[in-house]
């Protein structure tokens, strides 16, 4: 059973940093393009940053220069530094891993970041 588990959600002040990290539970991790994504209420969900198997690095556009993605294949871990937050950046992250084979993709459930003073 595939399992995606995030952390490091929380409150933080604008300008302030979170670092997010997902820990999946998958045969062939180095198979899989990581993502996290992030939705607010009554938005949809968009793409934050992904990361591919061989570590080209993709980010929308309002978070390039401030967050950064990253893999670690032997623990099977994906990464989210987020640095100078606001308050537009408040949303539930969700972590992603896409089968570069096939592209069939699993979820986890998801980490609430809160920017705010």
């Amino acid at each position: 059973q595939v399992q995606l588990m995030e952390s490091g959600g929380g409150l933080v002040q604008p300008g302030g940093s979170l670092r997010l990290s997902c820990v999946v539970s998958i045969s062939g991790f180095s198979l899989y393009t990581m993502g996290w994504y992030r939705q607010a209420p009554g938005k949809q969900r968009d793409l934050v940053a992904a990361i591919t198997s061989g570590d080209s690095t993709n980010y929308g556009d309002s978070v390039k220069g401030r967050f950064t993605i990253s893999r670690d294949n032997a623990k099977k871990t994906v990464y989210l530094q987020m640095n100078s937050l606001k308050p537009e950046d408040t949303a539930v992250y969700y972590c992603n891993a896409k089968f570069l084979l096939t592209g069939r993709d699993y979820w986890g459930q998801g980490t609430q970041v809160t920017v705010s003073s």
